[in-house]
């Protein structure tokens, strides 16, 4: 499990998948989120720019983000 500590109040999708080491740009991440192969709190979310907050779990690939203050 990977663990992002938010330095402000979100962080972007597209943003965590890439500072997880996920993806390798932020093209990739645009394109994997599109494609649907990413879920926020158990559901597919197709937005790269949805913000995540404290809590938030992402899923990608079988791998897993936690977002924490």
């Amino acid at each position: 499990m990977h663990f992002i500590h938010l330095k402000d109040d979100y962080i972007k999708l597209g943003q965590a998948l890439k500072a997880a080491g996920l993806v390798d740009s932020g093209v990739e991440a645009k394109i994997v989120v599109q494609d649907g192969e990413v879920k926020v709190n158990g559901e597919v979310d197709t937005r790269r720019g949805r913000k995540l907050v404290a809590g938030d779990m992402v899923e990608f690939h079988g791998e897993e983000i936690k977002i924490e203050k």
